[in-house]
């Protein structure tokens, strides 16, 4: 394997994961907070159309991904107020958004595009380096083959390992995900903080979903794929922590472009082994992890104020 075929792994890796690590991170502040986000496989669904919406009505990127941020913080909204206000069984809401914004993304296609399946493309974001750095050897080709929401997903991995883990505010979230009562007790709004973290995570995962239109400017069915379901396994495989869900993001997002770059290479194996390798990569780190992680203690337990 030369070099170049090296640097394209790499970023075709940063690439792909970089939708998982919006949405793995979104899921992260859910249920740190206590509240089980089965919905972002949805979220990011509904963000990658109103990503492509936003950008067609306006013509530009920047106010499509601002789009996708709102509707997917709007649809956990929902899945908050199902949540956390009626007490609904957080796996079935999460379960009911997914095929709610599936099925609205299909209608919004036929309703605003006047055809069925995809949109039209649309403009992407654009990004460029100085040609001074593109030619420095091995940086230059890396910094040149990823785009903006790679850089953005490391800048949001560094902010929210800080905000849970060295604030007052990361304190009350861990607090009310561990132990609900006490923390009311001492004073911190139960229900308004788990609100600010699941319209946190829907944000994220929709900012996830406007991340996979930076790679093709285009919204079809189907394209999300169970990506919000592999960032909630990277969540877990993470320990419920911002750097552990983006390593493990990257762990699967290599086996998915390792998949493609190996048949490649000349080796003399069966379609069927490339097409395996993800979900041999998925085993190994189940058999590496399964045991070692542990769930906050109140997550998926709804909360009644006064309750004893």
């Amino acid at each position: 394997m030369d070099n170049l075929m090296i640097i394209g792994l790499i970023t075709a890796t940063l690439r792909s994961a970089t939708p998982l690590v919006f949405a793995g991170l979104g899921g992260v502040f859910s249920e740190r907070s206590g509240v089980v986000n089965i919905g972002l496989e949805g979220m990011m669904i509904i963000g990658a159309f109103f990503s492509v919406l936003g950008t067609h009505l306006t013509g530009s990127p920047v106010i499509g991904i601002l789009f996708a941020v709102i509707a997917g913080g709007l649809l956990a909204l929902l899945h908050a107020f199902l949540s956390i206000n009626l007490k609904a069984d957080q796996i079935i809401s999460g379960t009911a958004i997914n095929l709610f914004a599936s099925a609205l993304a299909s209608f919004l296609i036929f309703k605003v595009f006047k055809k069925g399946g995809q949109t039209d493309i649309v403009k992407a974001l654009p990004y460029s380096i100085p040609a001074s750095i593109k030619s420095i050897p091995i940086i230059g080709p890396l910094l040149g083959g990823i785009n903006w929401f790679v850089i953005m997903a490391l800048i949001a991995v560094i902010i929210s390992n800080y905000v849970l883990f060295k604030t007052p505010m990361g304190l009350r979230i861990r607090a009310i995900g561990e132990h609900p009562k006490a923390a009311d007790t001492l004073g911190v709004n139960v229900y308004k903080v788990r609100y600010m973290c699941v319209i946190l995570s829907g944000a994220l995962a929709g900012l996830g979903g406007a991340a996979l239109i930076g790679i093709t400017p285009v919204y079809r069915e189907g394209m999300v794929a169970g990506r919000g379901f592999i960032a909630l396994a990277a969540m877990i495989f993470g320990n419920w922590k911002p750097f552990g869900t983006m390593w493990a993001c990257l762990l699967f997002a290599f086996g998915g472009s390792f998949e493609i770059f190996a048949q490649g290479f000349s080796w003399n194996l069966p379609t069927e082994v490339y097409s395996s390798i993800p979900y041999i990569l998925t085993m190994l780190a189940l058999a590496g992890f399964v045991g070692k992680t542990v769930a906050p203690a109140a997550d998926g337990q709804p909360y009644e104020k006064g309750q004893r």
